[in-house]
Protein backbone atom coordinates (compact mmCIF):
# COMPACT_ATOMS: atom_id res chain seq x y z
CA UNK A 1 0.00 0.00 0.00
CA UNK A 2 1.06 2.97 -1.14
CA UNK A 3 1.57 5.90 2.41
CA UNK A 4 -0.77 8.96 1.69
CA UNK A 5 -2.42 11.72 3.29
CA UNK A 6 -5.98 11.22 4.15
CA UNK A 7 -6.85 14.81 5.76
CA UNK A 8 -4.99 18.25 6.60
CA UNK A 9 -5.73 20.38 8.88
CA UNK A 10 -5.33 23.88 11.25
CA UNK A 11 -6.30 26.09 13.83
CA UNK A 12 -5.25 29.70 14.14
CA UNK A 13 -6.51 29.32 17.95
CA UNK A 14 -4.99 27.28 20.26
CA UNK A 15 -7.55 24.67 20.33
CA UNK A 16 -7.55 21.22 21.03
CA UNK A 17 -8.90 19.96 17.74
CA UNK A 18 -8.02 21.68 14.38
CA UNK A 19 -10.49 22.10 11.20
CA UNK A 20 -10.11 19.78 8.11
CA UNK A 21 -9.32 21.67 5.21
CA UNK A 22 -8.73 20.80 1.73
CA UNK A 23 -5.13 21.94 1.80
CA UNK A 24 -2.62 23.54 4.07
CA UNK A 25 0.47 25.55 3.30
CA UNK A 26 3.73 24.96 4.85
CA UNK A 27 6.65 27.14 5.46
CA UNK A 28 10.15 26.52 5.83
CA UNK A 29 11.47 26.26 9.26
CA UNK A 30 8.14 27.47 10.57
CA UNK A 31 5.63 24.92 10.18
CA UNK A 32 1.97 25.07 8.85
CA UNK A 33 0.88 29.06 7.40
CA UNK A 34 -1.62 30.47 9.91
CA UNK A 35 -1.99 28.01 12.31
CA UNK A 36 -1.44 28.90 16.31
CA UNK A 37 1.76 26.43 16.37
CA UNK A 38 3.77 28.27 13.14
CA UNK A 39 6.64 29.31 13.91
CA UNK A 40 10.41 29.16 14.26
CA UNK A 41 10.49 29.04 18.78
CA UNK A 42 8.25 26.90 20.75
CA UNK A 43 4.24 28.03 20.43
CA UNK A 44 3.00 25.00 22.44
CA UNK A 45 1.99 27.38 25.05
CA UNK A 46 3.08 25.13 27.95
CA UNK A 47 6.34 24.93 26.62
CA UNK A 48 6.48 28.74 25.38
CA UNK A 49 6.12 29.21 29.52
CA UNK A 50 8.75 28.04 30.41
CA UNK A 51 11.43 28.63 27.50
CA UNK A 52 10.11 30.91 24.69
CA UNK A 53 12.69 30.79 22.97
CA UNK A 54 13.46 27.49 22.88
CA UNK A 55 13.31 25.91 19.12
CA UNK A 56 9.62 24.69 17.52
CA UNK A 57 10.51 20.91 17.18
CA UNK A 58 6.68 20.63 16.90
CA UNK A 59 5.75 22.45 13.92
CA UNK A 60 3.77 20.03 12.66
CA UNK A 61 1.90 17.16 14.13
CA UNK A 62 1.02 13.83 12.50
CA UNK A 63 -1.45 11.21 13.05
CA UNK A 64 -1.82 7.54 11.25
CA UNK A 65 -5.77 6.84 10.69
CA UNK A 66 -4.86 3.56 11.51
CA UNK A 67 -4.61 5.15 14.97
CA UNK A 68 -8.63 6.11 14.92
CA UNK A 69 -9.71 3.01 13.55
CA UNK A 70 -8.06 1.26 16.63
CA UNK A 71 -9.33 3.93 19.30
CA UNK A 72 -12.55 2.78 17.12
CA UNK A 73 -13.04 -0.28 18.11
CA UNK A 74 -12.72 0.79 21.61
CA UNK A 75 -15.44 2.82 21.66
CA UNK A 76 -13.52 6.18 20.66
CA UNK A 77 -14.87 7.74 17.79
CA UNK A 78 -11.86 10.32 16.44
CA UNK A 79 -12.25 12.19 12.95
CA UNK A 80 -9.10 13.85 11.32
CA UNK A 81 -7.92 16.78 13.07
CA UNK A 82 -9.90 15.52 16.45
CA UNK A 83 -6.69 14.80 17.97
CA UNK A 84 -4.84 18.56 16.54
CA UNK A 85 -2.68 16.85 14.03
CA UNK A 86 -2.09 18.59 11.31
CA UNK A 87 -1.98 15.86 8.59
CA UNK A 88 -3.50 12.22 8.77
CA UNK A 89 -1.80 9.51 7.04
CA UNK A 90 -2.95 5.93 5.87
CA UNK A 91 -0.30 3.49 5.06
CA UNK A 92 2.81 4.69 7.44
CA UNK A 93 3.44 3.39 10.67
CA UNK A 94 4.93 6.98 12.03
CA UNK A 95 5.42 5.74 15.59
CA UNK A 96 8.53 3.36 14.10
CA UNK A 97 10.10 5.56 12.36
CA UNK A 98 13.41 7.14 13.61
CA UNK A 99 14.34 10.09 14.49
CA UNK A 100 15.48 12.27 11.83
CA UNK A 101 13.50 10.63 9.01
CA UNK A 102 12.17 12.78 6.41
CA UNK A 103 9.06 12.59 4.99
CA UNK A 104 8.68 13.92 1.31
CA UNK A 105 4.54 14.75 0.91
CA UNK A 106 3.70 15.93 -2.56
CA UNK A 107 5.65 16.93 -5.17
CA UNK A 108 8.01 18.95 -2.73
CA UNK A 109 7.35 19.06 1.26
CA UNK A 110 9.87 17.20 3.49
CA UNK A 111 8.91 16.98 7.18
CA UNK A 112 11.75 15.74 9.10
CA UNK A 113 10.76 13.37 12.28
CA UNK A 114 11.80 15.44 15.80
CA UNK A 115 9.77 13.24 18.41
CA UNK A 116 6.42 11.50 19.60
CA UNK A 117 3.66 14.04 20.85
CA UNK A 118 3.20 13.83 24.46
CA UNK A 119 -0.38 13.09 25.25
CA UNK A 120 -1.91 15.54 27.99
CA UNK A 121 -5.19 15.89 30.13
CA UNK A 122 -6.84 17.81 27.08
CA UNK A 123 -7.56 14.57 25.60
CA UNK A 124 -9.44 12.87 28.28
CA UNK A 125 -11.37 16.58 28.63
CA UNK A 126 -11.97 15.63 24.01
CA UNK A 127 -13.28 12.10 24.68
CA UNK A 128 -12.67 10.85 28.68
CA UNK A 129 -10.34 7.92 28.75
CA UNK A 130 -8.59 8.64 25.60
CA UNK A 131 -5.40 9.64 27.11
CA UNK A 132 -5.12 5.44 28.43
CA UNK A 133 -5.97 4.69 25.26
CA UNK A 134 -3.56 6.29 24.03
CA UNK A 135 -0.46 5.06 26.07
CA UNK A 136 0.94 1.97 26.62
CA UNK A 137 3.19 -0.62 27.80
CA UNK A 138 6.10 -2.79 25.31
CA UNK A 139 7.00 -6.03 26.90
CA UNK A 140 9.80 -4.41 29.09
CA UNK A 141 7.18 -2.11 30.87
CA UNK A 142 8.53 1.10 28.88
CA UNK A 143 5.52 3.47 28.13
CA UNK A 144 4.72 3.75 24.13
CA UNK A 145 3.48 6.92 22.97
CA UNK A 146 0.68 6.75 20.20
CA UNK A 147 -0.53 9.91 19.70
CA UNK A 148 1.40 10.87 16.90
CA UNK A 149 4.84 12.21 16.30
CA UNK A 150 5.91 15.84 15.63
CA UNK A 151 8.16 16.97 12.47
CA UNK A 152 9.75 20.18 11.50
CA UNK A 153 9.16 21.89 7.97
CA UNK A 154 12.25 21.16 6.18
CA UNK A 155 11.20 22.32 2.70
CA UNK A 156 7.50 24.00 2.36
CA UNK A 157 4.70 24.06 -0.36
CA UNK A 158 1.59 22.77 -0.19
CA UNK A 159 -0.34 19.53 0.76
CA UNK A 160 -3.77 17.86 -0.17
CA UNK A 161 -5.55 14.81 0.98
CA UNK A 162 -4.32 12.06 -1.75
CA UNK A 163 -0.62 13.28 -1.30
CA UNK A 164 1.65 10.71 -1.58
CA UNK A 165 4.49 10.21 1.41
CA UNK A 166 7.86 9.09 1.08
CA UNK A 167 9.92 7.91 3.32
CA UNK A 168 13.98 8.77 3.76
CA UNK A 169 15.58 7.06 6.75
CA UNK A 170 18.37 8.80 8.34
CA UNK A 171 22.10 7.67 8.53
CA UNK A 172 22.46 5.29 10.75
CA UNK A 173 22.78 4.03 14.07
CA UNK A 174 18.84 5.28 14.26
CA UNK A 175 17.70 6.86 17.49
CA UNK A 176 13.84 6.34 18.22
CA UNK A 177 11.06 9.16 18.51
CA UNK A 178 11.44 10.10 22.18
CA UNK A 179 8.28 12.70 23.51
CA UNK A 180 8.25 16.10 23.21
Amino acid sequence: MTAIVIAVASSERHSFSKQTRPSIRLLAGLGVEGDAHCGATVQHRSHARRDPARPNLRQVHLVQSELFEALAARGFAIDPGGMGENITTRGIDLLSLPQGTELTVGAQVVIQLTGLRSPCAQLDAYRPGLMAAVLDHDPDGRLIHKAGVMGVVVNGGTLAVGDAIRVRLPAEPYHGLEPL
